[in-house]
């Protein structure tokens, strides 16, 4: 009986994080010899290089970038009776963000190639109660926030990233982070810049929105036990902070490999029917994950399988579908491209420890699958 071929995982976390094992144990010991876990030297120090890195002036460290969507909203002074513009196809934190403060999430459908907010979309859905559009970068892809900033800035509302994806993405020249009026990262373990547990950021150019924004993450206070507003204790561990800057001077190095993993992707399969990842004009894509689509997207997972291959699904249920926003009244339908999506779409191995020789068996297995 042939010997099993070794398991390709979608991602190796692990791995891209060995080299580093020794200089995080040194951090965290050094977080704990200090005896300031909360907060501290080492997240002002990693707020200051993360910002400089998206070429921002302000990074204010949270505990999840879930929290930080929620600030913006505080941020922006949304709440009940307002609206706020999202995709529907997005991960479920994009829409609680509007839902957190009593504010509507409206859905305003997605572009065909790249999976983000189709600006002629947003135009159709903006009301006089329209007070924010969340632009997410998914999949590490740059939404095109040329188009929807000017859009916003016609009818006078808040560009909010969703940058969660998207560390390192450029868009014109710009780094997300700088293509909007606020932007909110996650450094979840899988993300392109992993913390090793939860947290988050929200990056701006505004210094008087990031100093709310410090206030609001700390129980409302700038100092302690005066509170000038009803805040949140969403602040960022110390032993996070410590993680993150060592994981930050390798961010451009796995980038640069997960770019050269998507263009040998897009070489060897340009030839089968799978429609594949597109960058518009003038976008660089970091590639946190590489999706495909093809209406037959479970046969071939099952094959996959077969190959002990591994691979996700993201979003099976776009938001609108969702039984927590059923009374929005959306039917199936409505969002026709987003809907496709969330069934045709199947996410390939991809992570900078990647070796070719993994890449080339998942490449196989596709080409065979359509050769059958």
């Amino acid at each position: 009986m042939p010997e099993e071929a070794p398991f390709v995982p979608p991602l190796d976390v692990k791995a891209q994080l060995e080299p580093h094992r020794e200089a995080v144990k040194e951090a965290i010991a050094n977080v704990l010899e200090s005896g300031v876990y909360v907060l501290g030297p080492e997240v002002e120090a990693f707020e200051t290089e993360f910002a400089a890195f998206c070429g921002a002036e302000h990074c204010v460290a949270v505990n999840s970038g879930t929290s930080a969507l929620h600030l913006t909203m505080r941020l922006y002074d949304i709440g009940p009776g307002d609206e706020v513009i999202i995709p529907p196809y997005t991960f479920a934190a994009t829409a609680w963000a509007p839902s957190y403060v009593g504010a509507t999430p409206v859905f305003a459908e997605i572009d065909e190639a790249t999976f983000c907010l189709d600006p002629k979309a947003v135009e159709k859905a903006i009301t006089p109660k329209t007070k924010a559009v969340i632009a997410v970068h998914l999949y590490g892809h740059p939404a095109d926030t040329e188009a929807l900033g000017a859009l916003c800035k016609k009818h006078g509302i808040a560009l909010i990233e969703d940058a969660a994806q998207a560390h390192g993405a450029r868009l014109g020249g710009q780094s997300a982070g700088t293509l909007g009026d606020a932007a909110c990262f996650s450094f979840y373990p899988t993300k392109n810049l992993p913390a090793c547990g939860e947290g988050g950021a929200v990056v701006t150019n505004d210094a008087a929105l990031a100093d709310r924004c410090r206030a609001l993450r700390n129980h409302g206070s700038h100092r302690r036990y005066f509170h000038d507003e009803v805040g949140y204790n969403y602040r960022m561990e110390a032993v996070q902070g410590a993680v993150l800057r060592i994981h930050l001077k390798s961010l451009a190095q796995w980038n640069a490999a997960r770019q050269r993993l998507a263009r040998r992707y897009l070489e060897t399969l340009k030839e089968t029917p799978l429609l594949l990842p597109w960058e518009a004009d003038g976008a660089e894509s970091v590639y946190h994950l590489f999706t495909v689509r093809h209406p037959e997207a479970e046969t071939l997972c099952e094959q996959l399988k077969k190959e002990n291959i591994g691979f996700s699904r993201h979003y099976p249920r776009p938001m609108h579908l969702q039984p927590c926003y059923a009374e929005l009244g959306h039917k199936e339908g409505d969002f026709p491209i987003s809907e496709a999506a969330s069934q045709q779409c199947i996410n390939l191995p991809i992570f900078p420890t990647m070796t070719d020789e993994q890449q080339n068996r998942v490449v196989e297995a596709i080409r065979t699958f359509f050769a059958r």
